[in-house]
């Protein structure tokens, strides 16, 4: 019975093609802006916490005073490299601390010039800050200690500058300061925060003191974490560490802050979830829309119908059949809508990822979530002209012009 009453909905169906096409966009749409929106948002999410993972492996950044506002710190005394000794002896749950210095530098190359960000720092950077050697190799111990002129260059300077993939031994110019190219560094693109990651060069700290900055200053500490430890335990021992060395007393607010990038990434993952929370309901909205559409025209359809349901229930069909029949009819239409909008969802998706940027994420579970919704619909929607047509008297359905 149940066949023979689905063959009868889809005939119905083909007999009105382009009005049945009619009803079902607003389903097609709802369930394609749902599934769009949802997807999108877990790439973006996954973009996320994939380049703060980029910068660095369990990082937390330690930096003198305290932030007052965009680019504005109070002012405070600078750390010293013993500072960064003392974190990396006296914290068990540090696995490396890099002591750095940076400045923006213009670099000049043949007829060639860039504007980048000069670091000086140590070999302890580039497993603080995940970074890879891609062609040469990093610093050595007698390069650090004598703080002599070579550097390791960033994929974007190598670019900008250079053009040829192989640069090794190549000599550049930081302002009056001759350096040998000795690395170039594997690529990382762009930031969380849009900084280009690949835009640096990094050069021995004791090089950058003595030949750039003319002081010792360290103006951040880099602290990577142990695995499987709480960054938050370690930022932790930090504060409490440096507020020992550097006399600050109980009532006293810290003259540094330290950053846990793990935080950061927790923000800004909750931020993107609950905007993919509020981009999917909102285009939700317009699967309710679809409802209401299916059954403006489902009831349509009853009193077009109105004659061939008072022959149907004239010659013996139950009120429950004539019921199915077009309960049947609206859930197939916004089933056939889910499957549409799923489709075009999955389109959609492929396509705006790679526009924006962002991983192309396919949730199987809200592609099926959405096509329930949809279904359920037809279900809701279709029950107030389901029994409307059920309840015709045969008679009067057979008199109606």
């Amino acid at each position: 019975m149940f066949w023979n009453i689905f063959l009868l909905s889809l005939r119905a169906i083909r007999r009105n093609v382009l009005r049945s096409t009619l009803t079902m966009l607003g389903i097609v749409i709802g369930v394609a802006a749902v599934i769009t929106m949802v997807n999108l948002g877990s790439g973006a999410t996954i973009q996320v916490s994939n380049q703060i993972s980029s910068l660095g492996s369990n990082l937390l950044i330690v930096r003198p005073g305290q932030r007052l506002g965009p680019g504005n710190r109070s002012p405070a005394p600078p750390f010293s490299v013993k500072d960064a000794e003392a974190i990396a002896r006296e914290i068990p749950t540090v696995e490396a601390v890099s002591s750095s210095a940076s400045k923006g530098m213009t670099v000049v190359y043949g007829n060639e010039n860039w504007s980048t960000n000069v670091t000086g720092t140590d070999n302890h950077y580039f497993f603080v800050r995940n970074v890879s050697i891609d062609k040469g190799r990093r610093f050595t111990e007698a390069e650090l200690r004598g703080g002599k002129a070579v550097c390791v260059v960033g994929e974007t300077v190598r670019k900008e500058l250079f053009g040829d993939p192989d640069i090794i031994g190549s000599k550049l110019r930081l302002g009056k300061i001759s350096c040998e190219v000795i690395g170039t560094i594997e690529p990382k693109g762009q930031a969380s925060m849009g900084s280009d990651q690949d835009d640096i060069i990094l050069v021995p700290l004791r090089m950058f003191w003595r030949r750039i900055a003319g002081n010792q200053d360290v103006p951040f500490i880099q602290v990577s974490a142990r695995d499987g430890v709480s960054t938050t335990k370690v930022k932790s021992d930090i504060e409490i560490l440096l507020r020992e060395r550097r006399h600050i007393a109980n009532k006293q607010d810290d003259d540094f802050s330290v950053r846990d990038l793990q935080e950061i990434a927790n923000a800004l993952t909750s931020t993107t979830e609950v905007l993919t929370a509020l981009l999917g309901t909102v285009a939700a909205v317009s699967l309710l829309v679809g409802g209401i559409g299916i059954m403006n025209i489902m009831l349509v359809s009853v009193t077009e119908r109105t004659r061939e349901i008072g022959i149907r229930l004239a010659i013996g069909a139950l009120e429950r059949e004539v019921l199915l029949q077009f309960l049947v009819e609206a859930v197939t239409l916004s089933s056939l809508g889910g499957i549409i909008g799923i489709i075009l969802a999955v389109i959609a998706t492929f396509g705006l990822s790679d526009l924006m940027g962002v991983p192309a994420v396919y949730g199987a579970g809200i592609m099926f979530l959405a096509f329930l919704f949809s279904a359920a619909v037809g279900v809701v929607f279709g029950y107030v002209p389901a029994r409307k047509a059920a309840r015709l008297n045969p008679i009067e359905a057979l008199r109606h012009e």
